[in-house]
């Protein structure tokens, strides 16, 4: 495991790798939750390095162990989207799977649209194509608890099912800055007041052409409407829906979680082989992953 520092903007992003890559395997880069959150929940996905996957993790400017500026007016999509090709850039990750989580899945989405060299693939994990349609899904699941719940019911409902709460969730809460959640999102899952409000890329997904995965769980915050919006708009997606999970699976189903992603990351790598493999002799380009 390394972990160090990335320059970005004058300040510092916190990042961590774990394992090496094994020959023709491409890393993991994994952008978490939130906004505001952290890499923490992250910590069943440092297994795949047992299985010879370089996984790099790293906590978004604003929260986690990067740094923290007090300043509001930096908070923007763009900044997200800069920070992801400065900490490829500074960690020599040329070529990549992307993995997004939550509002991590709205930073992989912005990402790849903006068609960057060198991504292989793309995991969609429990997130969304609209925030408008996330917020009525949102405010429909509230309603289906009934009178009176609010946000400690709604996230034991549809956040993480398990009961005592995971040490990775609570490590995952303590890293958090509030802050940068209301600025981008809004004071609620089901309200969006922040920068993230009418942020809708559903006319443009069949724009992502590399091969992509969504998953979701039985009881997740992204409900099947919201997964199926994905799965429909990106050419060729992959859905693997989770039984026993809600908003975490990896946390929630890490084994099996782990086996799903694994597979579907082998695949496009075997693919990527066979189709260099077949250009090689006429290209004149040796055979790669």
């Amino acid at each position: 495991m390394r972990q160090g520092f990335v320059p970005f903007r004058g300040y510092r992003t916190w990042y961590c790798i774990v394992g090496d890559c094994a020959p023709g395997t491409l890393p993991l880069l994994c952008l978490h939750g939130g906004p505001g959150s952290s890499h923490a929940y992250f910590a069943p996905l440092e297994q795949l390095a047992a299985m010879g996957r370089q996984v790099v993790f790293y906590d978004q400017l604003g929260c986690g162990d990067s740094d923290r500026p007090d300043d509001g007016s930096l908070w923007s999509v763009e900044l997200f989207v800069e920070e992801v090709d400065a900490v490829r850039d500074a960690l020599g990750l040329d070529r990549i799977h992307l993995l997004g989580q939550s509002w991590g899945g709205i930073l992989a989405q912005e990402y790849a649209l903006t068609q960057p060299d060198g991504l292989a693939s793309l995991v969609l994990s429990s997130t969304l194509a609209s925030a408008d349609q996330w917020v009525a899904e949102q405010r429909r699941l509230l309603e289906a608890l009934g009178p009176g719940a609010g946000d400690d019911e709604y996230h034991a409902a549809y956040f993480c099912r398990r009961d005592p709460p995971p040490p990775e969730t609570e490590q995952w809460k303590a890293k958090r800055n509030v802050a940068v959640y209301e600025a981008m999102w809004g004071p609620n899952e089901w309200t969006c007041t922040g920068v993230l409000a009418g942020w809708d890329v559903r006319a443009r997904l069949g724009e992502m052409r590399v091969p992509a995965l969504v998953l979701s769980g039985r009881y997740d915050a992204c409900t099947p409407v919201v997964a199926e919006t994905l799965v429909r708009g990106i050419p060729d997606a992959e859905h693997v829906l989770f039984e026993d999970s809600a908003h975490i699976p990896f946390v929630e189903e890490p084994e099996r979680y782990r086996r799903v992603l694994t597979d579907f990351l082998r695949r496009v790598e075997a693919e990527r082989a066979v189709s260099d493999t077949a250009r090689a002799p006429e290209a004149g380009v040796p055979p790669s992953v």
